[in-house]
């Protein structure tokens, strides 16, 4: 019984090994001073064909533009051609001056659609109320071709989106090495990854320069031969290869019905009666199959349940599955 015992435990170890692929550490994780830095701003769109806004508010920036441009007026202009806008974009580390950055333009006001609209040139500021980038340019919105009701189409054209619509003025400056050290964050936080990631990086360099201090962070330091060629020890690093770990999860959408899961979830012995369904695991084991989620929905679904079905007899059943359950 001992020996059974021992062997079983084993196939759980090494199965889940099995099952993940080696990645690269620069697919799985960033360096630390490595980080996107969001910018937004306040603009105008102009060229709409009578789908602006239709208060005050646009009128008046309207009229302060041009009072830039020495034109003054006794009124305000009264149009629908254009509206007020919010924009973002995210600026990755290490960009220069000159670079160009995509945008994403939503409207603030009751502008009806942002379709075929220009946007007038905006400076972009970051956390700190500096500027960092200028946006302009046409506004591409989506949901034309999208076969749905009217209310979804009219909120696709209310956000547009301008490829390459943003100037850098100003890098945001970042740095990778402190004290000697570099430090990596995992993506997803996990202790066992981290133990693989620093133990891979010691066994590539052949003497013990990593350490993983938490579940997301791994501590590096710089040997004194990369001192002066940091980009080099750098990219070492990052084509370091690991087989990562992660907790099972379940995901479910009520809403649309979808179930996302990742490898074999297995589940203990459970039975569970639910409106015209029963369903009995015995010996981990359903219709001689291992009894797997995957299994499981297999199953229901050739009996002819519902996503809906499918979805509450997982959720009933929750405290035999091994997976973490997460409804959306």
């Amino acid at each position: 019984m001992k020996t059974k015992f021992s062997y079983f435990f084993i196939l759980l170890i090494i199965i889940p090994a099995l099952s993940f692929s080696a990645v690269r550490i620069k697919d799985i994780s960033n360096f630390r001073g490595a980080r996107d830095n969001q910018l937004f701003g306040i603009g105008l769109v102009t060229g709409l064909s009578g789908t602006g806004d239709s208060g005050s508010v646009t009128s008046e920036m309207i009229s302060n533009m041009l009072v830039n441009f020495n034109i003054y007026l006794d009124s305000q202009v009264k149009t629908k051609n254009s509206a007020i806008v919010m924009i973002f974009a995210d600026i990755p580390p290490f960009y220069k001056e000159g670079m160009r950055l995509d945008v994403t333009v939503a409207a603030i006001g009751d502008s009806q659609s942002l379709e075929n609209g220009y946007l007038v040139q905006t400076p972009l500021y970051g956390a700190d109320n500096r500027v960092y980038a200028v946006a302009q340019g046409n506004v591409l919105t989506g949901g034309a071709n999208v076969r749905t009701t009217s209310n979804l189409q009219n909120r696709y054209k209310v956000v547009g989106y301008i490829s390459e619509g943003a100037i850098i003025e100003r890098e945001i400056p970042a740095s990778i090495v402190k004290d000697n050290t570099v430090t990596i964050y995992l993506k997803q936080p996990d202790v066992t990854t981290a133990s693989r990631v620093s133990s891979a990086i010691n066994s590539t360099f052949s003497f013990k320069i990593a350490q993983a201090t938490d579940p997301s962070s791994i501590r590096i330091e710089v040997p004194e031969f990369f001192e002066d060629d940091i980009i080099s020890f750098l990219a070492l690093i990052e084509e370091i290869e690991v087989v990562p770990d992660a907790k099972a999860k379940i995901v479910i959408n009520e809403k649309t019905g979808t179930i996302v899961l990742g490898g074999n979830v297995e589940m203990d012995d459970f039975s569970v009666s639910y409106g015209n369904f029963n369903i009995s695991i015995e010996n981990q084991k359903i219709n001689g199959k291992p009894a797997t989620v995957s299994t499981l929905i297999a199953a229901l679904k050739s009996a002819g349940a519902t996503p809906q079905d499918i979805i509450a007899i997982i959720q009933n059943a929750s405290s035999y599955i091994y997976a973490e359950l997460v409804v959306m």
